[in-house]
């Protein structure tokens, strides 16, 4: 017999105590451990015209949003309405979108400063629990982000999806051990990717901890310049970056001998001195003769049946390892997917820069508080898992916030499937201790 649905079922508007996002509990707890909301009202402080929110209120208000996967300001208006949300979060209220927008544009023009250096503090000391005390690894990349408005500073420039549309360019570092952001700026969509990584770079070698004596960099064609390999050079850093294809490269490329080093594979590898550069490099050049999509960050380039790929390094290694090492940086380009669409760092909130730009940096706290929260706090089985699975499977729970005895208890569907999991990261939460507090 087919079971039919209900025919006389009335529907009425006053429950109470009700939220979807019952997992918020678990990033609450994490966050707490890590004394995030103390950090941010002792470190930092500006002038606010509307006394309502605190600085630290309105930056955990921006801040689980983008954790939840409700980056967009305007989507983030129905947790007004949400009071087990505000309750879970620490909040007597939530604040309007046009109360965050406000306060987006005052943080990136008075306390970025600040909060890039708490950001730093958590980022390094969190690092050395888990990440070689002598070595670092260190992935530079960079995206274009699309604007459809007309945001301060934004400009036309290299574009590879929407040729003509203005656009930002963020620069990234990341830590290729721990996976972490380590360092990132934010530019107009104009501008050379080569004019602005050694500010970078500088910035990111000053975060590394004392002990560090061994750097390695991996970065795509975007970074092939002569001063940023010097600048390298001049502090013993080892690196392998993809080269740019030039005809005379290309002629060179095609000239030398191949040896297979895995499958159809070959490999070959010879010094080269590029035009205008002082004194020659070792390049090493992968041939391979499965068909591939162009790629402007890869520099491939075809001739008769193959594809090569060539980089310039002074790492000791054999072509085939070096090929691997590079291709480990792979996951810098997921990240970044990750930030763009689960973190809506592709989302240009205002028409402010110094808001998009808080808003930036605020999009890379939030991926490095969850990549902490992984690395520390989640069961093995989520220990590499998306951000889209953490949230399906942990964070967007419905569940029910009642207080029997005035006691708050927040019970979550008997039906839950991910229970074990659940209760063991609340169980590594309460053992874990933060290596540094603010």
């Amino acid at each position: 017999m087919v079971a039919r649905g209900p025919k006389n079922l009335r529907v009425s508007f006053n429950a109470v105590g009700l939220t979807h996002f019952g997992g918020l509990l678990l990033i609450q707890r994490f966050l707490q451990r890590l004394g995030l909301r103390m950090a941010f009202g002792n470190a930092i402080r500006f002038a606010q015209r509307n006394q309502r929110y605190s600085i630290s209120e309105h930056l955990i208000a921006l801040l689980y949003p983008l954790i939840l996967g409700l980056g967009r300001i305007e989507t983030t208006e129905p947790l007004r309405r949400n009071g087990v949300f505000q309750y879970l979060a620490g909040l007597r209220s939530y604040p309007e979108a046009t109360t965050l927008r406000r306060f987006l544009r005052r943080f990136g023009e008075a306390g970025l400063g600040a909060f890039g250096r708490l950001h730093d503090r958590y980022r390094t000391a969190l690092r050395q629990t888990t990440a070689p005390k002598t070595q670092a690894l260190l992935d530079l990349d960079s995206t274009v982000l699309t604007v459809y408005g007309h945001q301060a500073a934004a400009a036309v420039g290299f574009n590879p999806h929407k040729r003509g549309r203005p656009s930002y360019l963020p620069l990234l570092c990341f830590d290729g051990t721990t996976h972490d952001v380590w360092a990132g700026s934010f530019h107009p969509g104009n501008t050379h990717v080569t004019t602005i990584t050694r500010p970078l770079l500088e910035e990111a070698w000053a975060k590394l901890p004392a002990g560090i004596r061994d750097v390695r960099i991996r970065a795509d064609g975007a970074f092939y310049d002569r001063k940023i390999i010097e600048w390298l050079e001049a502090r013993s850093a080892g690196y392998v970056v993809v080269a740019r294809l030039t005809r005379p490269l290309q002629r060179r490329v095609s000239t030398v001998r191949y040896h297979r080093i895995s499958g159809t594979v070959a490999a070959a590898e010879f010094p080269y001195q590029p035009q205008g550069w002082p004194g020659s490099r070792r390049f090493v050049a992968i041939r391979r003769p499965v068909p591939e999509e162009p790629s402007w960050q890869l520099h491939l380039f075809q001739l008769g049946r193959f594809n090569y790929q060539v980089f310039v390094t002074n790492l000791p290694l054999t072509p085939l390892a070096l090929w691997r090492f590079y291709n480990k940086r792979s996951r810098a380009e997921l990240i970044i997917r990750q930030l763009k669409e689960a973190y809506a760092l592709g989302k240009i909130p205002t028409a402010d820069f110094s808001a998009n730009l808080a808003f930036f940096h605020l999009s890379l706290f939030a991926y490095n508080c969850l990549n902490w929260f992984k690395r520390y706090c989640a069961p093995p089985a989520f220990e590499r898992a998306t951000l889209q699975r953490l949230r399906q499977q942990l964070f967007v729970s419905p569940a029910l916030l009642v207080r029997p005895a005035g006691r708050p208890i927040l019970r979550l569907a008997a039906s839950y499937p991910h229970q074990t999991a659940f209760r063991d990261t609340l169980k590594r939460i309460e053992r874990f201790k933060p290596p540094w507090k603010p």
